[in-house]
């Protein structure tokens, strides 16, 4: 595709980086340096997509962790591969366990109930091993050094960092967070923007990790220590479930959005819900419509694809709708006469059988990532593991208490996870990796993103750039203040709740790539995040 050279809608933001030799796409610069570092040895994509998810653990640790989940979609080959890193419930979490001790109604969002196996370093051992070229040992050393002798803390990172201190003060009160405030509030605060922040133990845990190859985190010194302080305070996360864990390949999803083929992880991520709301979409002509007729369209088919990503998807062993029934052209057909000329309160169908860091990397080879890795909320369960800096996350607050929901909580189960990273391409070629972070925002930011970049034809950097909605429940839906007000009036006037929202951090932040048909690389990075596209 030739993108419009005069689309960008923000001449004061970003414009697209053009690089040949490779490139990475992240939240942080810093990290993104990282990456860059290792094509620049001779490391290829997966290389620099590691290194800077191990980075982005020391200088984004607001939104991602050593003790979080990770996802990712690698293109080599000549074809995509798919990992799920995301862990299970540990064998002694039930829901009769967590009733005896009070807890009945939903899954806590801090303490040990919703701590769920990490699979992030298991992820960036399983990449390496099958992909990468530089030694294991070698992608740690960037985040090692930025973890030992200290950086400078990035503006959007530490506005996050002093608001979950906030929440953390008021609210982690049991000695099992002592932890937490003495490994990210030395000081009896949040560190400030542009003060230095350091983490020997956080450099410590990442050299075992690479010295091991991970085997520490799951099976040696690490898990012990884990092992250890759950047993300590009554949590339910023992060695044996770090010792079971293994990452799993999986086959991509797609569906076909105007020649495109867009690709997710299957269940038990939700990136069945942007495929779903990209399948009812296909079908109507938004580049020629109004902003006001677009988002209304936009809006039906993402609450038609939540109202049945919610009630189906889970951990693929528990649902009970297929993938491929629920990607159907026939059951598109059908929820896409639902969508009328005013907002719409969505049930879920019945199909005929038949606070997370997102990054992109690519060389000059061809090769092509697309990862993203999470505490889930913040800094994820407030729990850290005494000298450590592991910061474990909150994924499993995603499980449902009620026995007979498809996702109810379940020992060794995966709960349905948000993180969903993405990828483009056309007639069997790589187009590229693109994602947007950010809890139930991620489907929405896919499906904006891409009808801004293949409908609209905005380059990455404008597409990123141009102002989001999000629809919260019912009929609400919240709205940046880029979007004119007479398109939120034309809105309001069809049913919608329309609200601006001045929390830009609620709209997601996104990375993307984009291989020319000359090979030229094309990148844009979120204008809501400290973010940078770092090219050689």
């Amino acid at each position: 595709m030739q993108f419009d050279p005069h689309d960008h809608p923000h001449p004061s933001r970003r414009v697209a980086i053009y690089a040949r030799r490779g490139m990475v796409a992240t939240s942080q610069p810093l990290a993104a340096q990282a990456g860059l570092d290792m094509l620049r040895r001779g490391g290829n994509a997966v290389d620099a997509a590691i290194a800077t998810a191990i980075a982005l653990t020391v200088v984004e640790p607001t939104s991602n962790g050593i003790g979080g989940d990770a996802f990712s979609l690698v293109w080599s080959g000549g074809r995509l591969h798919g990992l799920n890193a995301s862990g299970p419930a540990p064998r002694r979490l039930t829901i009769a366990e967590l009733e005896s001790r009070g807890i009945r109604d939903k899954m806590p969002e801090v303490g040990f109930a919703p701590v769920t196996v990490p699979g992030a370093p298991a992820a960036w051992a399983e990449l390496s091993k099958r992909f990468g070229r530089l030694s294991f040992a070698a992608l740690f050393e960037p985040a090692i050094e930025l973890a030992q002798a200290g950086y400078p803390v990035s503006p959007v990172t530490g506005r996050a960092w002093e608001a979950a201190y906030r929440r953390y003060e008021r609210e982690l009160t049991g000695p099992e967070f002592s932890a937490w405030f003495s490994t990210f509030a030395p000081e009896g605060r949040a560190p400030r923007v542009g003060e230095i922040w350091r983490s020997p133990d956080h450099a410590e845990t990442l050299r075992k990790i690479a010295e091991s190859g991970a085997e520490a985190f799951y099976r040696g010194e690490l898990a012990e220590r884990i092992d250890r302080f759950s047993r300590e305070y009554g949590g339910f996360i023992r060695l044996e479930d770090l010792a079971a864990f293994r990452p799993e390949w999986v086959d991509p999803i797609h569906v076909d959005y105007r020649g495109y083929d867009v690709w997710e992880i299957p269940p038990n991520g939700h990136g069945l819900v942007a495929l779903m709301a990209l399948n009812l979409l296909k079908c109507f002509d938004l580049s020629g419509r109004s902003p006001a007729d677009r988002y209304h369209i936009e809006i039906e088919a993402i609450k038609l694809a939540f109202a049945d990503g919610r009630h189906y998807i889970a951990d693929p062993r528990f649902m009970s709708a297929r993938v491929e029934d629920l990607l159907s052209e026939g059951y598109a057909e059908e929820r896409r006469r639902l969508i009328g000329e005013s907002a719409a309160l969505p049930n879920p169908g019945r199909p005929q059988a038949g606070g997370t860091v997102y990054l992109c990397a690519a060389d000059g080879e061809g090769n092509m990532v697309s990862y993203i890795q999470s505490n889930y909320q913040g800094f994820g369960s407030g729990l850290v593991v005494p000298g450590t800096g592991i910061a474990l996350h909150n994924r499993g607050a995603n499980f449902s208490l009620d026995s007979a929901h498809v996702n109810a909580l379940a020992p060794g189960k995966r709960p349905y996870h948000t993180i969903i990273p993405g990828f483009l391409t056309k007639a069997g070629q790589a187009v590229g990796p693109f994602g947007v972070m950010g809890a139930f925002m991620q489907p929405q930011g896919h499906v904006q993103v891409l009808v801004n970049m293949i409908d609209l034809r905005l380059n990455p950097q404008a597409a990123l750039d141009a102002p989001r909605w999000q629809w919260l429940e019912g009929r609400k839906v919240a709205a940046e203040y880029g979007i004119p007000p007479h398109v939120l009036e034309s809105l309001s006037r069809r049913g919608h709740e329309m609200a601006w929202s001045a929390d830009t951090g609620s709209f997601g932040r996104g990375q993307i790539i984009w291989r020319l048909d000359n090979g030229v690389l094309v990148g844009g990075t979120e204008p809501r995040a400290d973010g940078q596209v770092a090219a050689w």
